[in-house]
């Protein structure tokens, strides 16, 4: 059975652009256990793609599958546990900023935990050991006690991410994870990401504006532009001329993106492997 499944979904922007159509009839089927990267120009859609999936944002039209059910038609309880199977890690991680970063990363399992050991673990953190692994993953583990306010805006990304991994969610959508990291942060962050997913069968859905990252480091890419869907491949079979096509009147986006880029592919988890150079012509 699919993890995801969308039919000829179509819901509008939240937040400031309010009322507009961000995704248009999307269709998307997503396997368990695969690994997906989402491109596209900004103002694609890709956002609001992955909260129509994580059931954050309702559709105006079409239908929503999640783990085999239709999350919209279930009751709140129902919907709530349905919720908890997946972990939604916003591109700005809404971290507390006098909040103690193991407390931070810890918030990830409070989905799977009571009222009382979730207050507790605010004072006492309960598996400080799993925040640390979390947080070694992407070379951040000796901020465990640090306060949130005095992380620099890559770490608090990173921590971020270490939120998601501690989730153990079936089904882990990251949004632009990488936005706030240098290359040797978003390689390691990438291997981090895709490793876990691996290692563990979850389902593993990441928007990018690195495209030379999604080409070498995910096995599938979906692609959005004014959204709607412009290729759904395996990432072996994006071309350079799919890619100019995808970021036609952005051109920007893209050239920025690949000048004095270093493309590389996942290995093995904690290790890496450069890719061959990659060149739009």
């Amino acid at each position: 059975m699919p993890t995801i499944r969308l039919e000829r979904v179509s819901a509008r922007f939240s937040g400031a652009r309010a009322g507009t159509l961000a995704i248009d009839s999307v269709d998307l089927t997503v396997q368990r256990g695969e690994v997906v990267a989402i491109i596209g120009p900004s103002g694609a859609g890709k956002t609001t793609l992955l909260q129509a999936i994580a059931c954050a944002l309702r559709p105006m039209q079409g239908e929503v599958g999640l783990f085999d059910s239709s999350p919209w038609a279930l009751s709140r309880r129902r919907l709530h546990r349905l919720r908890a199977r997946l972990f939604l890690a916003p591109q700005v991680p809404p971290l507390p900023p006098r909040q103690r970063v193991v407390t931070s990363v810890l918030a990830g399992l409070l989905a799977h935990r009571g009222f009382w050991t979730s207050l507790r673990s605010l004072f006492y953190p309960v598996d400080s050991q799993a925040a640390q692994a979390a947080l070694a993953r992407f070379d951040i583990a000796e901020k465990l006690f640090d306060r949130v306010d005095r992380l620099s805006g890559g770490e608090r990304q990173r921590v971020g991410l270490a939120r998601a991994l501690v989730s153990g969610a079936e089904l882990l959508l990251i949004d632009e994870p990488l936005s706030a990291l240098d290359p040797t942060r978003a390689r390691q962050a990438i291997a981090a990401l895709v490793g876990a997913a691996r290692g563990s069968g979850a389902t593993l859905i990441t928007t990018l504006h690195q495209v030379e990252v999604a080409r070498a480091s995910f096995e599938r890419i979906v692609a959005l532009r004014d959204g709607r869907v412009m290729f759904d491949v395996a990432s072996a079979g994006v071309s350079d001329a799919m890619l100019r096509e995808l970021y036609a009147d952005h051109e920007d986006e893209l050239n920025s993106q690949l000048e004095g880029a270093t493309p590389y592919a996942y290995t093995l988890p904690g290790q890496l492997e450069l890719a061959r150079p990659m060149t739009c012509r």
